[in-house]
């Protein structure tokens, strides 16, 4: 059950936001925070930022953190459902199996720490704040990147909903209405606009995707995943374009929605040779969250009133 008693001095929150692979620098981050003796005692989270955070609100993100940090290729290969002809190429209920043996799981409403996702309703292009219900859904839905995971719906009657970096990559907004008087946000897609992809950032696991695929479906779609998949010379792959399409949007909203309401502590963790799909990489991610805190040590204490 949530902790209702009050708490002297002002609620510290998080705004994590997406970022795909880099998202795993979250958990650096908040670890950094720890470390200075900050608790934050809430958390919006926006895709990626949706899944760390719900592993912090839950108690869970040690267990995260292990997962990670033993995570190989193949193993984000196994996290792929894939089911064509359904608005997506992934399922994602694999990634909702995922959490749950994390011990992600429960009622958000019950969390001993405030917490909220943001998703986008398909039909309408509204930015819809998750604060009640199955934590592991509301993560699904937040994650919903178009043209990769098919869409979600929470019951029967209520709109499709997708990708939360869609309409607010960096959840400030949610975080305040959530109660928090200081927030600490997390931008994850910083400097990464105007640079060329290399082949650092062609997903690595992505010789490894088709062995995910099931033989029927292998045969009948495999060489076209595969030259999705794949780098070309000419031009390039599916996930190049898709992935940085995402960057260059996201960069504009955000920087838009942090003119008009700026956190009290912006931190952006360097994480430029990333590719979306890097999830085996989580060790270099957390080390960069950790060092991003240190970095703006002197920030962070200043807002959150320590001396």
């Amino acid at each position: 059950m949530r902790n209702h008693s009050r708490t002297t001095g002002p609620k510290i929150g998080l705004a994590l936001g997406s970022g795909a692979a880099r998202g795993w620098s979250l958990i650096g981050i908040i670890e950094g925070l720890a470390a200075l003796g900050i608790a934050p005692q809430l958390v919006a989270g926006t895709s990626i930022g949706a899944l760390v955070g719900a592993a912090f609100a839950t108690g869970r993100l040690e267990q995260l953190k292990t997962r990670m940090e033993n995570f190989g290729r193949l193993d984000t290969a196994g996290m792929f459902d894939f089911r064509l002809a359904s608005g997506g190429l992934i399922q994602g209920r694999r990634v909702e199996t995922f959490l749950a043996e994390l011990g992600i799981e429960g009622d958000i409403e019950a969390l001993p720490v405030r917490f909220g996702s943001v998703a986008t309703e398909l039909a309408t292009g509204r930015e819809i704040w998750l604060q009640k219900g199955p934590i592991g859904r509301a993560v699904r839905a937040s994650i919903g990147m178009p043209g990769i995971f098919t869409p979600e719906r929470l019951s029967e009657g209520d709109g499709w909903l997708i990708d939360g970096g869609l309409v607010d990559p960096v959840p400030i907004s949610l975080a305040r209405a959530l109660g928090a008087d200081i927030v600490i946000a997390v931008d994850l897609n910083a400097n990464l606009v105007g640079r060329r992809f290399d082949e650092a950032e062609v997903p690595e696991a992505a010789p490894a995707v088709p062995e995910a695929i099931p033989d029927w479906l292998k045969t009948a779609v495999g060489p076209i995943l595969e030259r999705m998949l794949q780098p070309s010379p000419e031009f390039p792959s599916y996930f190049e374009v898709l992935a940085n399409s995402l960057n260059i949007m996201q960069d504009r909203i955000t920087r838009m929605r942090l003119a008009g309401d700026p956190p009290d502590v912006l931190l952006r963790p360097s994480l430029p040779n990333f590719g979306w799909m890097d999830f085996h990489r989580a060790r270099e991610a957390i080390a960069e969250g950790r060092e991003c805190v240190v970095a703006a040590e002197a920030s962070i204490r200043k807002a959150c009133r320590q001396t």
